[in-house]
């Protein structure tokens, strides 16, 4: 095929130009000004849209196994292909854990027929301790070779510091980065949204900015003791994002990465005892989203990542003490970074693709993020200027737990080509 006539923005490769982009065999054949069509090849009209590298999310829960209900890699991959990713990395977290090999060759053969079918490719991050308890590390080396590409504690937080040496020790052998969840859970038990005027009318437990700060000081300074790579999930607050800057300048092995809601909304979405603006990290102040977006502008925050949690509806339809954290995300990301970092002026539109696609590839080594001949044909197609209003119950993933329901955003995917197979186009 041939996308012709888009305004392709590859960061990988300094290009921004309004051209034409060949397809064959499922690679990228040739990027051009103009492209001659050869007979019997399917030719897209771009005009008026973005053809950017596929787009890449290093941070999502499929809930697979043991909670299908939540998601499944057919709802959860197709949910990515219409938000206009082309791969996802999905967590561990799950019943049972994502801790041996035989796990990880497992998920990969489940999405083995629906990547390039009907959804994104899947990679999967394991677990960096077994069962997730945090007592006895995961065999990394087996699950290293059955094809997990990080490892991580995310939603069980390493408490231990002499064991999260041990854990950045032996990923860095294994040249596996480790991507941290910083918390220090004995200043946030029992609590349920952002330390602050908000929780306190509300009568809520909060917990408190400093509980995730001194953890993502201390993983990095264990990162700079042991040469590991540490990724930081889900940045929140602009303290956060200074103690990050410090030590990438110290020469740690840190990348971070921040979350379209983190930006986007403080912690006054939760007035009402709204459970759809309920996450871990919390949402916090406007102060800490001015934070957050500096460190997209310089680079502090090496890329966007959505921490997609979907769940069902029974469950959010709680008490907010009670409810569980997490957001759906897939399918807002893009429209959320364009609405708000890039119509503002915050980010180019170019700096953008890069956060959601090379730099996510380049912090867990994937393949994709670049529109370079021979590379796989990952594309999104997008229209920078379609506005749309955002219908949960319209959502392909099962999960519809949203705080931007009924809110009207700016660009969003028409096209979604994996390995050169389309997977995704707006109806």
């Amino acid at each position: 095929m041939i996308l012709r006539g888009g305004r392709i923005i590859d960061p990988a490769n300094n290009l921004d130009i309004v051209g034409d982009l060949r397809v064959a065999e499922g690679k990228i054949v040739a990027v051009g000004g103009s492209l001659a069509g050869d007979s019997g090849e399917q030719v897209i009209d771009c005009a008026g849209k973005v053809v950017a590298p596929g787009l890449i999310d290093i941070h999502v829960h499929l809930r697979v196994p043991g909670q299908e209900y939540k998601e499944d890699l057919e709802s959860g991959l197709a949910s990515a292909a219409a938000g206009g990713f082309t791969a996802v990395a999905c967590m561990p977290n799950t019943k049972p854990v994502i801790d041996n090999a035989p796990i990880v060759r497992d998920l990969y053969a489940q999405a083995t027929p629906i990547t390039g079918k009907t959804g994104a490719r899947l990679h999967v991050i394991a677990a960096l301790s077994k069962g997730m308890h945090n007592k006895e590390l995961a065999e990394m080396g087996d699950l290293r070779d059955a094809g997990a590409v990080a490892v991580s504690d995310d939603a069980f937080q390493v408490q231990d510091s002499e064991f999260m040496r041990r854990a950045m020790e032996y990923a860095k052998m294994l040249n596996l980065p480790v991507l941290a969840h910083c918390e220090d859970t004995s200043l946030t038990e029992g609590g349920a949204m952002s330390e602050g005027y908000e929780a306190s009318v509300m009568g809520i437990k909060g917990m408190p900015r400093e509980a995730y700060e001194m953890h993502v000081a201390r993983n990095c300074l264990l990162s700079l003791m042991t040469g590991a790579h540490l990724h930081v999930l889900h940045v929140s607050t602009a303290r956060e994002v200074e103690i990050i800057r410090f030590f990438k300048q110290q020469g740690a092995n840190v990348t971070a990465e921040t979350g379209p809601h983190y930006w986007c909304l403080t912690d006054e979405a939760c007035r009402g005892y709204n459970t759809n603006a309920k996450m871990n990290p919390p949402l916090r102040t406007s102060a800490d989203i001015v934070g957050i977006i500096a460190g997209l502008q310089d680079g502090t925050l090496d890329c966007i990542a959505t921490d997609h949690a979907p769940h069902a509806r029974y469950e959010k339809d709680q008490e907010f003490s009670f409810a569980p954290f997490g957001i759906h995300g897939l399918e807002t990301s893009l429209a959320l970074g364009i609405t708000h970092l890039v119509k503002p002026g915050h980010l180019s539109l170019s700096d953008l693709v890069l956060r959601m696609s090379a730099a996510a590839a380049r912090i867990l080594n994937l393949p994709g993020g670049n529109l370079s001949p021979g590379a796989p044909a990952d594309i999104t197609v997008f229209d920078p200027d379609a506005t749309w209003i955002v219908e949960p119950e319209k959502f392909v993933s099962k999960g519809k737990n949203t705080p931007f329901g009924g809110a009207e955003l700016t660009g969003r995917a028409t096209m979604t080509i994996v390995g050169g197979e389309i997977v995704w186009e707006e109806a």
